[in-house]
């Protein structure tokens, strides 16, 4: 009964033993250096342990997670259908700013309805400035003749837009009712902040193999790791020293039955975001 006993206590022992030997330490310490001055410990800082690298994993939330629909997003707005298809032709939702100064043409400031009618809005009172010579009585007087005569007028407005390329300019002005950059920057943002979500929850559960916090020092220890590749992240902790502010995703091997020693320093830290 006695050797029965002492077996099971040897197998024990042999069993934390062989545990111990599968696994390593990580013992480091996180230090800020601005850009005048010492190097400061990163004091409570939070660091993670992880089996993939929070870049990678940024990625990997980002890939999961379903791009905003543009043509989708366009389809229902309350436009004309022209200026649907120039949205959706151009995949430009904003109509301000230099690349819609590039992208408006004469022809679409024709084809257009919001984009006439702002030229029309911007340019009406110029001197010089073409005057239609039809009016909404022609239209039901003789519609062939009033067509014509709206068709020569929009010929003419061509070729005063041509002689005048700056006629188009300013035109985003009238058009801030229409512009819908700004639902769509905001339906953009809602998809970063879900990807980012997506990416501090995977990093905590999913790849996390474990986490502590530095001491006053910037020092700390992670004990009873198994062997093998990680990298040791701060997530989006920033370390801060006067005006620099840095965090990490730096790869570390854990080495069975050793304790491996790091810094984490302005050398090996993340590019900033």
């Amino acid at each position: 009964m006695r050797l029965v006993r002492l077996a099971a206590v040897i197998a024990l022992f042999a069993g934390v033993a062989f545990a111990q030997g599968q696994t390593g330490s990580i013992d480091f310490i996180v230090r800020v250096t601005p850009t005048v001055g010492r190097a400061e410990p990163a004091r409570q800082l939070p660091c993670y342990m992880l089996r993939k690298s929070f870049a990678e994993i940024r990625k990997e939330a980002d890939e999961a997670e379903p791009r905003p629909d543009l043509d989708q997003f366009v389809g229902a707005l309350e436009v004309s259908p022209q200026l649907k298809a120039w949205m959706k032709r151009t995949r430009m939702v904003r109509l301000s700013g230099e690349n819609f100064a590039r992208q408006a043409t004469v022809d679409d400031v024709f084809e257009v309805p919001e984009f006439f009618d702002a030229f029309i809005t911007q340019n009406a009172g110029d001197v010089g400035f073409p005057a239609p010579k039809y009016t909404d009585r022609d239209r039901v007087k003789n519609p062939e003749k009033y067509e014509r005569m709206r068709q020569e007028y929009r010929e003419q407005l061509r070729k005063h837009v041509r002689d005048n390329p700056h006629k188009l300019v300013g035109l985003e002005i009238h058009l801030t009712e229409v512009d819908a950059g700004q639902r769509w920057a905001r339906e953009e943002e809602l998809r970063r902040q879900r990807v980012r979500h997506r990416g501090l929850q995977l990093a905590q559960t999913k790849y996390l193999a474990a986490w502590t916090e530095t001491d006053l020092e910037g020092r700390a220890t992670l004990v009873n790791i198994p062997a093998g590749e990680y990298w040791l992240s701060t997530l989006e902790n920033d370390a801060a020293a006067g005006d620099v502010r840095l965090r990490w995703d730096t790869p570390v091997a854990v080495q069975a039955g050793r304790v491996t020693r790091l810094e984490l320093s302005n050398v090996n830290a993340v590019p900033p975001k």
